[in-house]
């Protein structure tokens, strides 16, 4: 399961995302604004309110729940600068991957790109930022 941000508790099925109307200008809150713009936290149990003001964090509980309920094993996500381009959390259920050397020229992070294989196993390049 693939966004750019992450879960919500507005999602109980995954077919909910098929109604999302598009093009559509992004709401301050709801199901499409926690897709974009959640996070997951190693600090928390269940989900609280995100730090950014807007969306929520969830914690490994959340993930494990979700995967579970939705038979599925991994969840892909951006959003967050993370300092080797990618990053697991809660037992590698979940990855970030952040593809933007030096984001914003104000971190010293390197990009990740992660691949999928026929058999669905996973595989990442990590690309190093410049130096300046």
């Amino acid at each position: 399961f693939c966004m750019h941000g992450g879960l919500s508790p507005q999602l109980k099925n995954i077919e909910m995302i098929k109604y999302i109307q598009r093009p559509t200008e992004i709401p301050d809150s709801g199901l499409l604004c926690d897709l974009l713009w959640s996070d997951p936290s190693p600090d928390i149990k269940g989900w609280d309110n995100n730090e950014r003001g807007v969306s929520y964090i969830f914690g490994k509980d959340i993930v494990n729940k979700f995967l579970r309920k939705h038979d599925l094993d991994l969840i892909a996500r951006a959003h967050q600068v993370v300092e080797d381009g990618y990053e697991f959390f809660a037992s590698r259920k979940l990855v970030t991957i952040f593809s933007a050397p030096n984001y914003c020229g104000e971190f010293d992070n390197c990009a990740g790109i992660m691949s999928v294989d026929q058999t669905l196993m996973c595989s990442f390049q990590v690309l190093q930022p410049l130096q300046q």
